[in-house]
């Protein structure tokens, strides 16, 4: 993968391991992606295919011990953060790339206000005084949305639902105007019609402040809906990547494929549901050649064999397949 130039971030040949007392386990493995100004990028899986360690290793947040950046570069607007100094990180980490966690409950302090979380942020990163801090979280909490937002700053967290403490943590992640904001699972917890609203305030900020967004998430619905182009992993690698309407509507990787069969905005009308046999492998006994051969229903003898790369499926998309890529250009 060559540099990018045009790119904000990107992602060279990342690989993030973890010692456990089974062996080492490799979280994420050799992944590449860019994400340009502006864009928005799905990064889509099932739980522990790597997709949140990918972004705590972009944040440098991975807990050492355990966990290690053991290869690969993380370019930020040309800055290298693999191998930047702590003090430089904090610096970057919040101000110029923000993010938001899945349970905004535990990631909230319980013993503080969200007016006071909040301007706490904005005092870390900019030069601004107690009073301006606490008028600017007033100002954000009303940028998302939330009702009486001077009221609400005064609130503790338990005091605030679901959807608002979500809110709270856009509200502190976009405190400090980041460039580039990664939001991790962030309607999880939510029930439909509040994920929608979460959903909707997102893509308007995004479009108002001109921000980009990587959105880590389990459901293809969610990127149809949000981004522009869409990694699929699957035991820490990419499996398939392209543009979203590419992907969903001509999946060239089997398990691109299954996840879209899994759920009912892809399956059909009135088509019964299908799930992928089998379960994700353990990242410390992976399976020869083909991560996802032995779940899959097109595996051949050579998948033991080949470790696939990404090849070509359609302009700009690209799948880890050669199986699927040799029918679809047999049919051509």
């Amino acid at each position: 993968m060559t540099a990018d130039v045009s790119a904000l971030l990107e992602v060279e040949s990342l690989v993030t391991v973890f010692d456990t007392s089974e062996g080492e386990a490799r979280a994420v493995d050799g992944v590449s992606f860019t994400v340009a100004a502006g864009e928005t990028v799905g990064i889509v899986g099932e739980s522990g295919c790597g997709k949140s360690v990918t972004a705590m290793s972009i944040m440098r947040l991975i807990p050492t011990p355990p966990g290690r950046i053991a290869g690969g570069r993380i370019v930020f607007d040309g800055r290298e953060l693999a191998t930047l100094a702590e003090s430089e990180m904090r610096a970057i980490r919040g101000n110029e790339i923000a993010m938001i966690f899945q349970e905004p409950m535990t990631s909230l302090n319980p013993v503080f206000t969200v007016g006071a979380q909040i301007a706490e942020a904005i005092q870390l990163h900019r030069n601004v005084g107690k009073r301006e801090a606490h008028d600017e979280a007033v100002r954000m909490l009303e940028l998302v949305e939330i009702p009486e937002p001077a009221a609400r700053a005064r609130d503790y967290p338990h005091q605030l639902s679901g959807g608002m403490r979500q809110r709270v943590m856009i509200a502190m992640a976009l405190s400090c105007d980041p460039r580039l904001l990664i939001a991790d699972e962030p309607t999880t917890a939510l029930d439909v019609t509040i994920q929608a609203q979460v959903l909707e305030l997102l893509d308007s900020l995004q479009t108002r402040l001109g921000m980009a967004m990587m959105l880590i998430t389990h459901d293809l619905g969610v990127v149809a809906e949000q981004a522009e182009r869409v990694i699929v992993m699957y035991a820490g690698r990419v499996v398939e990547e392209g543009p979203v309407e590419a992907v969903l509507s001509r999946p060239a990787h089997p398990y691109t494929r299954g996840l879209l069969a899994s759920q009912p905005e892809f399956g059909g009308e009135g088509q019964k549901l299908r799930t992928i046999r089998g379960m994700v492998p353990r990242l410390t006994e992976l399976p020869r050649g083909c991560h996802f051969r032995e779940r899959c229903d097109l595996a051949e003898p050579a998948c033991a064999d080949t470790d696939p790369s990404l090849e070509v499926a359609g302009p700009a998309h690209r799948a880890a397949c050669p199986v699927t890529t040799r029918a679809d250009q047999e049919r051509t």
